[in-house]
């Protein structure tokens, strides 16, 4: 089942990294592949365990799309992903994702050199949310949220072989 995730995640980085976004379709087949294998090798019960991980990640994820910081495909990907863990596993493979984006996006702020300025824009965003007491989209303008996001499924990925590979 991990070799079909693996599998899932490369074409998402394929379409992630060329066209900025992961097709529907594609988390749909990865979706029912992961539900097909679930059943198979656990009946019914193993079905549901499977969708029930896949939407604790997805309503956990939610408001922090709702305020645009990560993408509905990102959240889609890491949802159908958490499907394919055990409950014992979702956890740290979600943290070794976050924590690869994390440094992802540490790269890419020293490669720009912008890190000043997207701190500051950081700590005001900050500031408004606890003076207004309203969440807003993290950025407003399309343009500049394009600029300064990463994508997420490499490190998805990358976390996904990491357990493959046995380090957690």
């Amino acid at each position: 089942m991990l070799a079909v995730l693996c599998g899932l995640l490369l074409l998402a980085c394929c379409f992630d990294y060329s066209r900025c976004r992961i097709p529907n379709l594609l988390l749909a087949g990865g979706l029912i592949l992961g539900l097909a294998g679930a059943f198979r090798g656990g009946g019914g019960g193993e079905a549901v365990c499977f969708l029930l991980r896949m939407a604790a990640v997805i309503l956990a994820l939610y408001p922090f799309f709702r305020i645009g910081t990560v993408g509905a495909g990102d959240v889609k990907l890491l949802g159908v992903c958490a499907g394919y863990f055990p409950e014992e596993r979702v956890l740290v493979f979600l943290f070794f994702s976050l924590l690869l984006s994390a440094a992802f996006s540490l790269i890419k702020l020293c490669r720009e050199r912008n890190a000043r300025e997207r701190f500051a824009y950081l700590g005001s965003y900050l500031a408004d949310v606890v003076r207004t007491g309203n969440l807003r989209l993290y950025f407003e303008n399309t343009k500049d949220c394009k600029a300064a996001g990463i994508c997420l499924s490499g490190p998805v990925l990358i976390s996904a072989l990491m357990h493959w590979g046995g380090v957690y």
